[in-house]
C-alpha cells in the first residue's frame, strides 16, 4: 500500500490542510487490486492523487495525467460489466473496504510501463477511441417528479438563485456535481467591503439548509438538457455502497449557473502527469490537502493564479518562478507575490513540457536551460461554461477583446447566471443569480451589481497561446477533458513518391475532421491558434457542441459497442432508430466539414431540430448520418446553408 506522499501536513496554514477530510478516520480500498489509503471525506480520485497515483496511462506515446476532467469511470468489482452501475471517481466518495474496477475501453498498459512506473499509473492504454467513456451517458433517464425551478450549479450564483426562487414561492431543486456546495469562488479572494469566500459560502449554505422548499442534490451531474427538462446522473451516497441512476427532471424554469472553466494553454506536453490548472490545484489543496512534490512553477496569464502562490507562500513548497504571458501586468496579488520575494518573469511563456528525470517535469523556456520541477500549474484564463446552454439551443459569439465565447440571445424558460453569464466577481455572481430568477418570473428586479476594478490597477486576464511545430516533443491537447482532442497535425511535406498514394488517412489535420463532438474548450483553443475564424466560433459551437442533446440515448437492449452502422457510438439514436449512413449530393466545389448539422428546412438554426450530421468525406463523397425519411436537405456548414440531396 502506497503512503499518502502527496498529502499536505495537517498544520498547513491558509486553509490548505483539507477542509473536507477527517484525518482521524483513515480508510483504505482497492482499485484494480491496488490497495489505496485515504481519509473519510476523500473521493476515489483524491485518495489516488494523495497516494501519488497521477497517471491514467499512455496516449499518443506519452503518459497522460490523471485529473478530474478526464478520470476514468469506475464500478464496484461485482458490477463492473454493467454500465448503469458505473461511477465517476471524481464524484464518488471513497468507502472503506470497497473493491473498485476501472471501466474503460481498450487494454491496460504493457509490462514495460508497469515496471518503470510502478504504482504511479493506472496503466490504461488510451489510444482506443472513446477510451475514457462515460457509460451513464448512454442510459435512458427515469422520469422524476416535476418541480418549479431547477438550478444547475451549486456555486454562489446557483445558491443565490435557489434562495431567490424559494423566496418567490417556487419549489426548487439545486443540482451540484461536486460533493459540496460553494463552487470556485475561493480562489478569487475578496474585494473591498466583501466577506471572505468561506464566510459567504457558509452563510448561503446555512440558509439553504433550513429552507424546506429547496432540495439539494450533490454528487449529481447534469449532462443533457431539453425544453423544460434536464438529465441528471445522480449518486446515492446514503448507503454503505454508492449507487447511481440517471434521472430526467422536468421543470418550468431552469437556471444554468454552470460557472466557468480554466482553459488549457496550448503547448506541447500540456497534459503530462504533474500538470494542473490553478483552480484545480487550489481545490485539491483546500478540500483534500493535496499537493504533489516539493517544487513548482506557475505559468499564467490571469491574476487569480497569483493568489494560489500567496496561499502557499508559508508552506515548505518551493515556487521556482512565475511566468506571465502579459507584459507589465498589475494586480494586488502580483504585488503580494513581489512582497514574498517570488521571482516573476513578465512577457514570458513556457514553450513545451517533457517528462524529466525522477518523475519530474522539464519545462522548456524561451531563454536558458529547461527548468526541472515536481509540478507545473498552467492557468490559461477563464471561459464561461456554455456546454448546456448550447445543448439547450442557445447561441454564442466570440468576444475579441475578452478572447472568449459569450452567450447570445435567449432560450425560453432558461437563464444563465454567474460566471456562465460572464460575471466574475463574487458580488456579480450572487446578484446575477437573483436577477436570473427575476427574469424567469417576468419581474423587473434590481439588475446585476458586478463591480469591475479599473484596468490600471487590475490588468485583465488574457488567454495564453503557445505555438508548436511539426516536430513537437510531446502531444499538444486542446482541452483538459476526456475527449483527448489533440491539436491537428500540420500538413505533411509531400514527396514525389506520394503523388499516386491517394488521400491522407493519418491524424486529424483540420479541427472540423475530428470524429467526436467538440468541447467549448477545444473550440476556444481552435480560435486562439487560428483553426477556427473568430466570427465562426459561435456557429461552430452551436453545431458541434450540440451533437448529443437529451434525445440521444441507446436502446436498453443495445450497447454503444454494438452500434455498427458506420457512425460514432455517441450518435446512437440521435436521429431515430432507423437512421442511415448515406451519401450527400451537393455543390462539388464545396467540401462539407465533419460535424455540420443537416436540416430539412433552410429557415432553422435550432440544433435540436437537426435530422442528420456530416460524418466524413471519403473518396470524394460526403457521407452523413441522416433520418431515413430525409431526401432533400440543407447542411449548415460554418453558418452557411448548403442545399444537398440524400442518396441512400
Amino acid at each position: 500500500m502506497r503512503p499518502q506522499t502527496n498529502r499536505l501536513p495537517a498544520t498547513t496554514g491558509k486553509g490548505l490542510a483539507g477542509a473536507h477530510i477527517d484525518r482521524t478516520r483513515p480508510i483504505r480500498f482497492t482499485i484494480n487490486g491496488r490497495v489505496t489509503p485515504g481519509f473519510q471525506g476523500d473521493t476515489v480520485l483524491s485518495a489516488l492523487l494523495a497516494a501519488g497515483v497521477d497517471t491514467i496511462g499512455t496516449h499518443a506515446g506519452q503518459p497522460l495525467g490523471l485529473r478530474a476532467g478526464a478520470a476514468p469511470a469506475i464500478a464496484y468489482a461485482a458490477k463492473a460489466s454493467l454500465p448503469e452501475h458505473a461511477l465517476p471517481m471524481e464524484r464518488t466518495p471513497a468507502r472503506d473496504g470497497a473493491e473498485y474496477r476501472i471501466v474503460a475501453e481498450g487494454p491496460t498498459a504493457g509490462l514495460f510501463a508497469r515496471l518503470f512506473q510502478p504504482g504511479r499509473t493506472l496503466g490504461l492504454a488510451l489510444d482506443t477511441p472513446n477510451s475514457l467513456v462515460r457509460p451513464w451517458r448512454s442510459i435512458r433517464g427515469e422520469k422524476a417528479e416535476p418541480t418549479d425551478l431547477v438550478v444547475v450549479g451549486g456555486g454562489v450564483a446557483g445558491m443565490a438563485a435557489a434562495l431567490a426562487g424559494a423566496h418567490a414561492g417556487l419549489k426548487v431543486k439545486l443540482i451540484e456535481a461536486s460533493p459540496h456546495l460553494g463552487g470556485h469562488s475561493g480562489l478569487f479572494g475578496t474585494q473591498d467591503g466583501e466577506s471572505t469566500p468561506e464566510e459567504n459560502i457558509a452563510a448561503l449554505t446555512a440558509e439553504i439548509a433550513v429552507n424546506s422548499t429547496i432540495t439539494v442534490l450533490t454528487h449529481a451531474e447534469v449532462f443533457a438538457i431539453g425544453e423544460g427538462v434536464v438529465r441528471v446522473h445522480q449518486l446515492d451516497i446514503s448507503g454503505e455502497r454508492v449507487e447511481s441512476r440517471v434521472v430526467d427532471l422536468p421543470a418550468r424554469h431552469i437556471v444554468l449557473a454552470t460557472g466557468a472553466f480554466e482553459r488549457l494553454p496550448v503547448l506541447p506536453g500540456n497534459r503530462l502527469p504533474g500538470i494542473a490548472g490553478a483552480q484545480e490545484a487550489f481545490e485539491l489543496a483546500y478540500r483534500y490537502g493535496i499537493w504533489p512534490g516539493q517544487s513548482w512553477l506557475l505559468a499564467t496569464s490571469a491574476n487569480p493564479a497569483y493568489r494560489l502562490a500567496t496561499l502557499l507562500a508559508e508552506s515548505n513548497i518551493n515556487l521556482d518562478r512565475i511566468l506571465d504571458g502579459r507584459d507589465q501586468a498589475s494586480s494586488r496579488y502580483i504585488e503580494f507575490c513581489k512582497a514574498y520575494g517570488f521571482r516573476q518573469f513578465p512577457g514570458t511563456i513556457p514553450l513545451a513540457v517533457m517528462p524529466g528525470a525522477g518523475g519530474r517535469l522539464s519545462v522548456e523556456l524561451p531563454h536558458g536551460e529547461p527548468v526541472a520541477v515536481d509540478r507545473l500549474v498552467l492557468c490559461g484564463g477563464w471561459q464561461p461554461d456554455l456546454t448546456l446552454w448550447h445543448l439547450a439551443g442557445g447561441e454564442s459569439r466570440w468576444n475579441m477583446r475578452r478572447e472568449r465565447l459569450e452567450p447570445l440571445g435567449e432560450v425560453p424558460g432558461l437563464v444563465l447566471a454567474g460566471s456562465a453569464a460572464g460575471h466574475f466577481t463574487r458580488r456579480g455572481c450572487v446578484t446575477s443569480g437573483i436577477h436570473a430568477v427575476d427574469r424567469l418570473l417576468g419581474r423587473p428586479g434590481q439588475g446585476v451589481d458586478d463591480p469591475v476594478i479599473d484596468a490600471f490597477y487590475e490588468t485583465p486576464d488574457r488567454q495564453m497561446y503557445v505555438g508548436d511545430s511539426e516536430d513537437a516533443p510531446a502531444p499538444t491537447y486542446l482541452d483538459a477533458d476526456n475527449t483527448l482532442m489533440l491539436r491537428p497535425a500540420p500538413p505533411p511535406r509531400r514527396r514525389w513518391t506520394q503523388i499516386f498514394r491517394g488521400s491522407h488517412t493519418g491524424p486529424v489535420r483540420v479541427l472540423s475532421e475530428a470524429p467526436q463532438p467538440l468541447s467549448i474548450g477545444a473550440i476556444c483553443a481552435g480560435v486562439s491558434i487560428g483553426l477556427i475564424p473568430p466570427d465562426s466560433a459561435g456557429v461552430v459551437a452551436q453545431e458541434r457542441v450540440a451533437l448529443v442533446p437529451l434525445t440521444a440515448v441507446v436502446p436498453p437492449q443495445q450497447t454503444t459497442a454494438e452500434y455498427s452502422i458506420g457512425a460514432p457510438p455517441y450518435l446512437a439514436d440521435r436521429f431515430g432508430h432507423d437512421a442511415v449512413v448515406a451519401t450527400l449530393r451537393h455543390d462539388p466545389s464545396r467540401q462539407l466539414g465533419s460535424g455540420a448539422l443537416i436540416f430539412e428546412g433552410e429557415d432553422t438554426l435550432d440544433p435540436r431540430r437537426a435530422v442528420g450530421v456530416v460524418l466524413r468525406t471519403r473518396n470524394g463523397k460526403t457521407e452523413a448520418l441522416v433520418a431515413a425519411s430525409v431526401r432533400d436537405a440543407v447542411v449548415r456548414d460554418l453558418g452557411q446553408a448548403v442545399p444537398a440531396e440524400v442518396e441512400t
